[in-house]
């Protein structure tokens, strides 16, 4: 606090007070080591300039060690009772280079940034890098403490809802590589002809494409990008009408019956062709069986007289041989 009011106090007669009244509106204070905040906004673009080989890229790699310790602090502290994986995922959704980029021009460190012209590109992503250098600068000018304060105060606090960060799917492809795995369906990405944008910036496109039929397209200064941006427009079409899933099932289904088909006739010509292969058997001519009866007769025909279903007891056993016995 005394170092601020002694610094204020001196302001006016500086010669980088803009810089310094910048800075004291996005870091929260007065910096002492005003070289650490020049050299964390100097490109490498800038580098060999007037003699100089300096630039941000030392403080660029210092920051991005910081500022992970210090989100990864902030959220294990916010989200008592969460495993490791949502805790790994929150802190990369929060020092993801598209955050870093949005927050540097939020906070305005994008106009400090002292760049050749080139060099400000959408695909060099020098915002998020000076974003970093200067999270680094705070470390060496006032610690690890002023660093941590910096990203729950200034960027965690106003400029990022963190809940909603932590519960928001933010890769959309591993989001539809999910989905694709659950329908057993097949994705990827087809690369359409590229394009420059008003800038003449070089801008890649790619379509998703879903077991044959082909999704939403995406742009983007990276292929990365690009697949990001077909994958979440993909997923908004399957989520606000069915036609795009109907069609997906559709193929699906229509490639399993062309499929099918084959192989029964595979099936039927293999059962064929074995039961030309196998040698025929020989019929028996089936022979005549023995009668069980037989009654002497002239004609020598079969009688059906003794067959009967009714069991004769003893009584008419005895009768019938004695009747046998007596005839003449």
């Amino acid at each position: 606090m005394l170092a601020d009011i002694v610094i204020r106090a001196g302001l006016p007669f500086r010669k980088d007070r803009e810089l310094c009244s910048s800075l004291r509106r996005i870091i929260g204070f007065y910096p002492r080591r005003m070289s650490l905040y020049r050299t964390a906004l100097m490109h490498k673009s800038m580098s060999g300039r007037d003699g100089k080989q300096v630039n941000n890229e030392r403080l660029e790699f210092l920051g991005d060690a910081v500022l992970d310790a210090a989100v990864a602090d902030i959220v294990f502290t916010r989200f008592p009772g969460k495993r490791e994986g949502f805790l790994t995922d929150t802190r990369s959704k929060l020092v993801q280079r598209d955050t870093l980029n949005r927050l540097a021009r939020e906070m305005g460190i994008s106009r400090l940034i002292v760049a050749a012209a080139p060099a400000h590109t959408h695909n060099s992503h020098i915002d998020g890098n000076a974003f970093e250098a200067l999270v680094g600068a705070i470390y060496l000018d006032k610690g690890y403490a002023a660093c941590k304060k910096f990203v729950e105060k200034r960027m965690l606090r106003h400029m990022v809802n963190l809940e909603k960060v932590a519960y928001d799917e933010v890769n959309f492809k591993s989001k539809l590589l999910e989905w694709c795995q659950k329908n057993h369906v097949e994705l990827s990405f087809d690369m359409d002809k590229s394009k420059n944008d008003a800038d003449g910036n070089h801008l890649f496109c790619h379509t998703a494409v879903i077991q044959g039929v082909r999704g939403c397209s995406g742009e983007g200064y990276s292929k990365k990008e690009s697949q990001q941006e077909a994958a979440k427009l993909t997923l908004q079409k399957l989520k606000k009408g069915h036609q795009f899933a109907e069609k997906v099932f559709a193929a699906k289904s229509s490639k399993g019956k062309d499929v099918a088909p084959i192989g029964e006739e595979a099936g039927k010509a293999g059962k064929e062709d074995a039961q030309q292969a196998r040698p025929a058997r020989k019929r028996r001519k089936p022979q005549p069986k023995p009668p069980m009866y037989r009654k002497e007769s002239g004609e020598g025909e079969f009688s059906l007289d003794g067959i009967s279903a009714k069991r004769k007891n003893r009584r008419d056993l005895v009768e019938e041989a004695e009747k046998a016995a007596f005839q003449d």
